[in-house]
């Protein structure tokens, strides 16, 4: 019997906030099981947030300079989580916040000082969880099908709708994954158009219109006619997709959007034909897209408590903490394409004086 815990942190593309999630993770048999102990949800400022979202135009300078405050505020929040809720626990899994994901060239970025967290709460950090995959010729992403695959085998399928869209499954005995296409980062950015951060339960989308002509340009960007392992970045959406949307009516491009997010999951499920699905992420909330996806497919949409919900990927992050302590396998090369199998992430250790 193995029995760890661990806390995990996600700063994920849609730049909502920072999750934070202590569990237990208890291996028996060979199987897995987890328990929530305690999570916290801390949302950036709108001003933070736009600073996020903007990583990527920044010069080098000013780059490492939003690595140390964000290292920062990781830390503060973490050790303050670890305070308020009294945790014990084994290790710290960060994702960190990326800033650049292009794996076809060689390279990912998370920033997030692993060294500033490990300083501040006294305790090990893993960090740095894709530079390995896209070194062996992987994509460096989706990492999280692996804690689908041991974590929530009962599912034929689990979708996370987050500032991108991504799906891992099961076929002929391997775990296979990829990302679908954008979402709250789409979704995210026409809402603050009309002055919301964005569109609750889908009430601007479902007020607008289709635009036939850009629906159908979406649909036939080069990205959905490749075959997995492949993934998404930000820098694919604004090159790419953004630059679609900067003419019409905001309410018909939200309807437009939400229409086109739910076609590709559609296009996806009848290529692979699932059936039980756990659905996660923000854009589970958004209950006009979750109507739209339900009429154009048949899935059984599976939707679990809101805790997990929004921090299904900081408990997975977490577990690839523990999987990496282990020294068990927590990259999937059938997910991302690397030449092998491998156990990803850097460790981080505070100082011993």
């Amino acid at each position: 019997m193995v029995k760890r815990s661990a806390i995990g942190l996600m700063s994920g593309t849609s730049c909502d906030g920072l999750d934070l999630l202590h569990a237990t993770f208890l291996k028996e048999n060979n199987k897995w099981s987890f328990e929530i102990n305690a999570s916290l949800e801390r949302p950036y400022s709108d001003s933070f947030r736009e600073q996020l979202h903007k990583l990527h135009t920044l010069s080098t300078p000013d780059l490492l300079k939003m690595d140390v405050e964000l290292g920062k505020l990781f830390a503060d929040q973490c050790h303050s989580f670890i305070q308020d809720e009294n945790l014990t626990t084994d290790l710290i899994a960060s994702h960190g916040h990326t800033v650049y994901h292009q794996p076809d060239l060689g390279y990912t970025l998370q920033i997030g000082n692993p060294f500033l967290i490990a300083e501040k709460c006294r305790l090990p950090v893993y960090a740095d969880f894709r530079s390995q995959d896209v070194a062996l010729g992987g994509q460096g992403a989706p990492l999280v099908p692996i804690g689908d695959s041991l974590l929530f085998s009962e599912y034929d399928a689990c979708i996370n709708l987050g500032g991108f869209a991504n799906i891992s499954f099961e076929e002929n005995s391997q775990r296979l994954a990829f990302d679908v296409c954008a979402v709250n980062l789409i979704l995210n950015q026409l809402s603050q158009r009309l002055g919301h951060s964005y569109d609750l339960n889908g009430q601007l989308a479902r007020n607008g219109r289709v635009i036939p002509e850009l629906l159908e340009k979406l649909n036939a960007l080069d990205y959905f006619k490749k075959v997995g392992p492949k993934s998404l970045g930000r820098e694919w959406l604004d090159e790419y997709v953004l630059p679609h949307f900067e003419q019409g009516e905001t309410a018909d491009l939200l309807r437009t959007a939400v229409e086109h997010i739910a076609q590709q999951i559609s296009f996806t499920q009848k290529k692979l034909n699932f059936k039980k699905v756990l659905f996660t992420g923000g854009g589970s909330f958004n209950t006009f897209l979750l109507e739209r996806i339900s009429s154009l497919t048949s899935l059984d949409i599976q939707l679990p408590n809101k805790q997990l919900i929004t921090q299904k990927e900081a408990l997975i992050f977490a577990f690839l903490g523990i999987l990496k302590n282990l020294g068990e396998t927590n990259v999937l090369s059938s997910v991302t394409g690397a030449k092998n199998d491998h156990s990803s992430g850097q460790l981080f250790l505070p100082s011993t004086v």
